[in-house]
């Protein structure tokens, strides 16, 4: 406990362990903290082939195990807890972070706590999550090139992933609950004026059947209560996701949705010493490439950190 760290990981996908990777490379020592689902987002996710230097595609989970070996041979310690609590020390510039087992007092923490997607807490989205239900359509939709779809939701998030998807998609299928979109104008009137996307008011998902993978959803009218059958291939949850910044409200800077708020194209905090990565702080692209990027800033950051002080 008497020992203090240069640095620690809160967090293991792309964003923690390209941090842990730069960190380890700069003789930082930085200890990883994997957290409750080590590998984050990544690890619900089937095939990944949008990652550069996978010319055959990878699964989530393997390139979760990839990058945790790489930042283990640099000499990162990973430890699979959760943390529990974190007291930033403004006066002496070392904080602590406690995990269900351990205390560390540390000079900088990297936050890569990452996001959430919110779903609809329907069994039958878990039981076809990787097989044809995803909150993710640039990650997955590629998959879906010239079938059909089913988008769920009502907001810019939804409009976004319909729209793209009906590029590469024979027919998207967007379920509204209420009467109206709540997406911005512009986003509106380019799902309307998308022909091969059909908007569904009043629908809500009922059901999803298959033999294993998504084959049909059953959607339910809630004014009318009638039952409608779709023969799709895919069905996209898109009512937002929820940044994991619990442990942070009331100690750093956050915006109305939650997301850590940074200070200018860095990566730093309202608190010295304290840097965020990944898309516990993006909620523009939250992308792996763009999490392993900024997990590098945040790396570069911390280490310039301690070099000043």
């Amino acid at each position: 406990m008497n020992t203090i760290n240069d640095t620690i990981i809160i967090g293991s996908g792309p964003a923690g362990y390209t941090a842990a990777i730069y960190a380890a490379r700069a003789d930082m020592k930085p200890i990883l903290i994997t957290g409750m689902e080590p590998g984050g987002q990544l690890t619900t996710t089937n095939d990944v082939e949008n990652f550069p230097g996978y010319p055959n595609g990878i699964t989530g989970p393997e390139m979760m195990i990839d990058l945790e070996n790489q930042a283990k041979r640099f000499g990162t310690e990973v430890i699979i807890d959760y943390v529990t609590e974190v007291q930033f020390n403004i006066e002496t510039n070392v904080h602590l972070v406690r995990t269900s087992s351990k205390e560390f007092k540390t000079k900088t923490i990297i936050i890569s706590t990452g996001a959430s997607a919110k779903y609809l807490g329907l069994d039958c989205e878990q039981k076809y999550r990787g097989g044809g239900v995803s909150a993710c359509a640039t990650c997955d939709g590629f998959f879906y090139k010239g079938k059909d779809v089913v988008v769920v939701g009502g907001g810019d998030t939804a409009a976004e992933e319909a729209t793209y998807l009906a590029k590469i998609c024979r027919k998207v299928y967007l379920l509204v609950r209420k009467n109206e979109m709540r997406a911005s104008k512009i986003m509106r009137d380019r799902v309307l004026k998308t022909e091969n996307l059909e908007v569904l008011f009043h629908n809500e998902l009922h059901d999803i059947q298959g033999n294993n993978v998504v084959e049909k959803v059953l959607t339910i009218n809630n004014q009318t209560k009638e039952i409608r059958e779709l023969i799709v291939d895919g069905v996209f949850i898109a009512i937002g996701h929820k940044p994991n910044t619990e442990l942070f409200e009331g100690k750093l800077e956050l915006d109305e949705a939650g997301y850590i708020i940074l200070n200018g194209k860095t990566t730093a905090t309202t608190i010295n010493g304290v840097f965020a990565c990944g898309d516990v702080a993006d909620k523009v692209y939250r992308q792996a490439v763009t999490a392993a990027g900024t997990g590098c800033m945040a790396a570069l950051d911390a280490e310039r950190y301690i070099a000043g002080h």
